[in-house]
């Protein structure tokens, strides 16, 4: 963040910038308030973290590209030197998907400099962006068979491995991101809603949602925590290291990159599947496309996701790119 946009001179704002770190501000950071420059004021609104480093890295390109030391400087951006970037970033044959977010990043920062009054208009607008080719359909999912043999290759009769079936269940079963996933704490497996257990899911930008827990999955949680023993433990996490899984223990949750690694591509070669498309989102892919396959209606499948716009749910329905249900096949002679 300072590397991106220097903070006024005498003003120490580290505790500004943060939102989750301040509840109250004191009389001296209110008064400091009035010194952020609106281009910080803005980052600092970017809750997503992921959001937020990527439109840094983006906008620090900007930055070096025309010139800017200072956030005054906004102001003398031309659409000229908006124009002249996005060639720049099209002669270097990046993908119109990557020019178009970092032209959205930019335009987003002017919008609001625009609304603070510290520039007069947004040098962004007008400026056409790439045309992405839509990714409807093309989403890779694992087949039926597959699934239902991935769901089958962890040892049922080891810890480790009831634990694996537990977390493969859950991740074809309801959809959830792998992040998401390491945040599930043992209360929020089974939580009752209508008489209906629920997982409670905590998605993007700390926003809650709940899933209606499938009923296999529900019977392989439990025999895991039966095994692993801390099924009392409601604040602790539910998928954890088979290693650190002892009770009363300081314990930490599986990460994200362990979840794809050490348990989903560890059965995927297991089973031979393999290629290029069995990426982290795999799991998530084949169970949104499952869903939509079998007649799930596309905004519960987006309201199931956690998916703020349908247009995203959307690159998981193959139903229209299906080769068995071409014309060509309906004609008849």
């Amino acid at each position: 963040m300072n590397s991106l946009l220097p903070k006024p001179q005498n003003a120490d704002l580290s505790e500004i910038y943060v939102e989750s770190e301040v509840s109250i501000l004191t009389s001296a950071q209110y008064h400091q308030l009035s010194e952020v420059p609106a281009a910080i004021e803005w980052f600092a609104n970017i809750s997503n973290p992921q959001t937020r480093r990527a439109y840094e890295n983006d906008l620090r390109g900007f930055m070096q590209f025309v010139g800017i030391d200072r956030p005054q400087d906004f102001r003398t951006v031309t659409r000229s030197h908006v124009l002249a970037w996005r060639k720049t970033l099209e002669e270097k044959s990046l993908a119109g998907a990557t020019i178009r977010r970092k032209l959205a990043a930019l335009a987003s920062l002017f919008e609001h400099l625009c609304e603070s009054n510290s520039v007069t208009h947004n040098p962004v607008k007008g400026v056409k962006r790439p045309v992405v080719e839509s990714q409807q359909g093309k989403t890779p999912a694992l087949g039926d068979a597959q699934a239902r043999a991935l769901l089958s290759a962890p040892d049922a009769y080891t810890l480790k491995g009831k634990r694996d079936r537990a977390i493969l269940s859950t991740l074809l079963y309801h959809g959830l991101r792998r992040e998401e996933l390491t945040k599930l704490k043992v209360k929020d497996y089974c939580q009752t809603r209508r008489g209906v257990a629920h997982l409670r899911v905590q998605g993007k930008g700390g926003k809650m949602r709940f899933v209606p827990t499938h009923p296999g999955t529900l019977t392989l949680i439990e025999e895991y925590l039966e095994a692993a023993g801390h099924g009392q433990d409601a604040d602790a996490p539910l998928f954890r290291p088979v290693k650190n899984n002892v009770h009363g223990h300081t314990l930490t949750a599986l990460t994200p990159d362990s979840i794809y690694f050490e348990v989903v591509l560890k059965y995927l070669k297991k089973l031979g599947i393999t290629g290029e498309n069995m990426g982290p989102h795999v799991m998530r892919a084949t169970a949104a496309t499952n869903a939509l396959d079998n007649g799930a209606d596309i905004a519960k499948v987006q309201e199931w996701l956690g998916h703020a716009n349908i247009a995203t749910t959307r690159i998981y329905d193959h139903r229209k790119t299906r080769p068995e249900d071409s014309p060509t096949f309906k004609v008849n002679y």
